[in-house]
């Protein structure tokens, strides 16, 4: 089962909307505190497995990184354990940046 590919125009429309959303940031702590999307919460890639449990499979997650590439392999590993509604931010912090928010820093 492939990963849906959310653009930050998309997140931030269902933002915008107030839609119930799960934010789940993968980078590393000093990334997500340089610049993060608001009200998003951090569990390191590398975290994940043992933090699952965190996480509710009922709920839309939209998976974060600086680029897409590690939320794409957060993501693909949350399908594959069972996790239903999951999606990866395309072009992650990066692209949030550029096209939604200049005030969060770019790096």
């Amino acid at each position: 089962m492939s990963v849906k590919q959310l653009s930050v125009t998309e997140l931030k429309n269902k933002m915008t909307l107030g839609e119930p959303l799960f934010l789940l940031d993968v980078r590393e702590p000093h990334e997500f505190k340089y610049a993060g999307i608001t009200n998003s919460v951090l569990i390191p890639l590398n975290q994940i497995p043992q933090r699952l449990g965190e996480l509710d499979a009922h709920q839309e997650i939209i998976v974060i990184c600086h680029h897409g590439m590690r939320s794409q392999q957060a993501a693909g590993y949350l399908v594959h354990s069972g996790f239903k509604n999951i999606a990866n931010l395309k072009g992650g912090i990066d692209a949030w940046s550029r096209e939604c928010d200049g005030l969060v820093p770019r790096y």
